[in-house]
């Protein structure tokens, strides 16, 4: 029996109600609000951090992640905007960001000892709303590990911070979330201050900056 497309059209948006409005509609991406972090590269060459996005942060040990993280810490809760942290290895200094310019009363700090923690308290962040960022420092876990993790725990943290206004910032060794990633930043092992640099497009729905 053939069912015509109306009638399916029809029985996918009554099976949808609710939950997905105008499914069939075409919507155009707006270009998203970017927070500049007050580092002159990554400002110039991205115009700051994208919200409702997720940003991936890449490098090595002393590579300069940490400025980075406590850039945007501070620039955000300069803002009086709560931002969060979820340290997956209890790696994060507050007596340090708080030097950067970080105000630790506007830091939700989520010391975790491994990646599931980190993974199940940074999806009930994203789902609570309210933040103005959401870092996940995944930095110290090996990379095996990592990888291991399902390309849709991606997804679904690309999907749960769409359309809000909270930066979702992803620091770690390397890129885990390829493709749901609408920033990527990798610093290298040179570190930060470095003085060169180069942008390309990673994909058409994201941009890719290197700093050498």
């Amino acid at each position: 029996m053939r069912i015509s497309s109306s009638l399916l059209r029809a029985q996918v948006e009554s099976a949808l109600r609710g939950r997905v409005p105008a499914p069939f509609q075409f919507r155009s991406r707006q270009a998203p609000d970017r927070v500049p972090v007050g580092l002159a590269k990554i400002d110039a060459l991205a115009g700051g951090l994208p919200r409702g996005e997720l940003t991936e942060i890449l490098g090595g040990a002393s590579c300069g992640r940490a400025t980075v993280l406590n850039a945007a810490l501070a620039a955000l809760t300069a803002r009086r905007e709560v931002c969060a942290l979820v340290d997956a290895q209890d790696a994060f200094d507050p007596w340090s960001a708080q030097a950067a310019g970080v105000e630790l009363r506007r830091l939700l700090w989520v010391r975790c000892h491994g990646l599931e923690p980190a993974l199940r308290a940074a999806d009930l962040l994203l789902h609570s709303g309210g933040f103005g960022m959401i870092a996940l420092d995944l930095s110290d876990l090996p990379p095996p590990a990592v990888r291991r993790v399902p390309l849709s725990y991606w997804f679904r943290f690309r999907r749960a911070v769409e359309d809000t206004p909270t930066v979702l910032l992803v620091l770690a060794q390397e890129s885990y979330a390829q493709s749901c990633a609408s920033l990527v930043v990798d610093l290298s092992q040179a570190g930060f201050g470095g003085s060169g640099y180069g942008i390309g497009e990673a994909s058409p729905d994201s941009t890719n900056v290197c700093l050498h």
